[in-house]
């Protein structure tokens, strides 16, 4: 289990938060894309275009946190779907408690 010091030093991993980056654009396409997405993913996905590194910034830290019983190999070596169900996990659960200025 990566120990807290661990988990705050991925924070600045350059690949990882990257990686979730893209993760989140891919979220916001797919909130785009679904006709059934609520008033708030609607907000967050549109409010994501031009900014996904700095959202990826307030997202790379629930996502390690939600990983927390994991080890940093395990961490670093996530398959990009693995960081993309993540990514959405963490995505999902924000959106259903805030509303995101447009």
């Amino acid at each position: 289990m990566a120990t807290y010091t661990d988990l705050f030093d991925l924070l600045g991993n350059n690949d990882l938060l990257n990686r979730c980056a893209i993760a989140v654009l891919v979220k916001a396409d797919t909130i785009v894309n679904d006709g059934t997405a609520t008033d708030n993913e609607k907000a967050w996905a549109t409010s994501v275009a031009g900014r996904s590194r700095s959202v990826a910034e307030s997202v790379w830290p629930l996502v390690l946190a939600e990983n927390k019983g994991a080890t940093v190999a395990q961490i670093t070596s996530a398959t990009d779907a693995a960081i993309q169900t993540n990514v959405d996990t963490v995505v999902d659960g924000l959106v259903s408690i805030t509303v995101v200025p447009s």
